[in-house]
């Protein structure tokens, strides 16, 4: 086969898979925007559960979508740690407030203040896990009962078995084994008093899936998203966490400035930084098609057992 043959078909390939990847994208906006149909048509009080994350930011244009042109018929709502990256929560406040869009937030520093939960401490310390039982209270105040979250399958293996309208009993946990079928996307939003559903519209789309579409959209994301310039610290031989106030740093853990992006947002202080140059959607894409490792792979917090994830959803967690 010649030079010119073997590039040809390379040609071919790239754009066979562009192709391809285009009308997944839009089998799976048709499946989320289904979803969301089904969540206002089934429950009362709905809430879209925002981080300020890619994931909860691509949630948003799909809700836009699902009901164009009136407006996103529910609220949204951001449980905050008082650990997000600054850039996160300025992007939060401009999209609300460009869109027009109801934010309620509620802060896990009020659950501290008034000892329903007790702050960590140590070397890797996190409000992560703080945050079910603000969460959990937010829930009870407003009486939601279906909480619309960016999970995805492809995270985590406790995700991955997770429904997507999932219930959680009175107290806000899940059961894993204890789940309804969902045959032929036919989903079911019947609850007992007291209970809600966590309801994932991008269940079934990859980290790759997401990228794709914020592309095609052209969907505008925080900056920390793309590669820039961060005082970030090694720990533990291949964390590279941010250097800030609300991070614990050991003496021997050396500030140094390094050009980093994040796959993944969080709390500071469990998100762990990559070492990156994709400053533009186009080489994330390229950087994400070639990468081995989970983009939870970048969080912490994760990494405290085997079963962290499960243990957390158990108890209420997203």
């Amino acid at each position: 086969m010649s030079i010119i043959e073997t590039d040809l078909d390379t040609v071919l390939d790239v754009e066979q898979s562009k192709v391809l990847g285009a009308l997944r994208n839009n089998d799976l906006e048709n499946e989320a925007i289904y979803i969301f149909r089904e969540v206002a048509a089934q429950f009362e009080r709905p809430v879209l559960l925002f981080s300020g994350g890619k994931d909860s930011i691509t949630l948003v244009r799909l809700a836009q979508k699902a009901f164009y042109p009136a407006k996103i018929p529910f609220p949204l709502m951001h449980i905050d740690t008082g650990h997000n990256f600054p850039e996160t929560i300025a992007f939060r406040d401009k999209l609300v407030q460009e869109l027009d869009l109801e934010l309620i937030v509620r802060n896990v520093q009020d659950s501290i203040d008034q000892g329903k939960v007790v702050e960590e401490s140590g070397k890797y310390a996190s409000r992560n896990i703080l945050q079910t039982t603000t969460l959990l209270d937010a829930i009870e105040e407003f009486k939601f009962d279906a909480c619309i979250g960016g999970a995805r399958r492809d995270e985590e293996k406790a995700r991955a078995k997770e429904r997507i309208f999932s219930v959680r009993d009175d107290f806000g946990q899940w059961d894993e084994k204890n789940q309804r079928p969902e045959v032929f996307d036919m989903l079911n939003g019947q609850i007992e008093l007291g209970q809600n559903v966590r309801v994932f519209p991008i269940s079934n789309w990859t980290e790759l899936d997401v990228w794709s579409y914020i592309q095609k959209e052209a969907i505008e994301i925080p900056s920390i998203y793309f590669a820039h310039k961060r005082k970030i610290f090694l720990r533990d031989g291949f964390i590279w966490s941010a250097e800030d106030d609300v991070v614990f740093r050991a003496e021997d853990e050396v500030v140094e400035e390094r050009m980093v992006r994040f796959r993944t947002v969080g709390d500071m202080s469990c998100t762990a930084a990559v070492l990156s140059d994709a400053d533009t959607i186009e080489k994330v894409v390229g950087e994400i098609r070639a990468s081995k490792i989970s983009e939870r792979g970048a969080r912490i917090d994760d990494k405290r057992s085997e079963a962290a994830m499960e243990k957390r959803k158990q108890q209420g967690y997203f």
